[in-house]
């Protein structure tokens, strides 16, 4: 039910880069940055610690072009640096609405932003500042869901929030099945062992081990994630441990 004060005091969002394309078929709408930046920094003026993981597919996706040849080191390098962009840009949209924000690499760019060190990040979500966390886990062959999930784990989030296109995890795929049912609750062990599409395997994995509650829920319905963050269980999907 949901409460006058938020129900989470730090939180880390998982935001995919297609997020940000809204009804552009490549990089980023201004409008769609600009209205996430302003639910991100409502959520810090109320007092909510919030990180955040920004994926690239909306410049550059490394493991569709390993499948056409490319070297899969190589191609995930460049979506990696495709997250870095995605990053600087939110972090520009955060700031020019007056948000403190951060961005903290995996990858070494100390022109640009600051290397992560998970204990310089939890001092920036204590003095309330939003932390950007880019280039995945600076390693090939791991998603940034998975990023999300280590990042979620490392600095002690209470619950993760990935944004989707749709409200929730549903047992098939809605924008191909109409009929397809929405769960409002769901465990880790069902959803790995039904194969839903979540999250990839390895990030579902650490998310359970580490009982690290995680909520899905539709980015494009406006005000939905500070619904969540106030307690509002109606909305999207909460995947737990048990």
């Amino acid at each position: 039910m949901a409460t006058d004060t938020p129900a989470y005091k730090r939180i880390l969002l998982k935001l995919s880069g297609e997020a940000l394309m809204g009804n552009c078929s490549y990089g980023i709408d201004p409008e769609v940055i600009k209205r996430t930046a302003q639910e991100i920094k409502e959520l810090s003026d109320m007092g909510v610690q919030v990180a955040v993981v920004i994926g690239g597919g909306n410049i550059f996706r490394g493991a569709g072009l390993a499948e056409a040849g490319m070297d899969r080191v190589a191609g995930d390098h460049m979506g990696m640096l495709a997250t870095v962009i995605n990053a600087l840009a939110m972090q520009d949209a955060l700031e020019q609405i007056g948000a403190y924000c951060r961005v903290m690499s995996a990858l070494k760019i100390h022109e640009v932003c600051e290397d992560y060190i998970r204990r310089r990040a939890v001092r920036h979500l204590e003095k309330g500042r939003v932390v950007i966390f880019a280039a995945g886990t600076g390693n090939p062959f791991f998603t940034t869901d998975s990023a999300a999930s280590l990042r979620a784990v490392e600095v002690g989030a209470d619950a993760m929030f990935k944004a989707t296109k749709v409200d929730g995890v549903y047992d098939a795929d809605p924008m191909k099945h109409p009929e397809a049912v929405r769960y409002e609750t769901l465990t880790y062990d069902t959803a790995l062992a039904s194969k839903l599409a979540v999250m990839d395997a390895t990030a579902l994995v650490m998310c359970r081990d580490y009982n690290m509650p995680l909520k899905v829920f539709n980015m494009g319905a406006s005000g939905d994630l500070k619904r969540i963050v106030m307690g509002d269980e109606d909305i999207g999907t909460t995947v737990t441990r048990d």
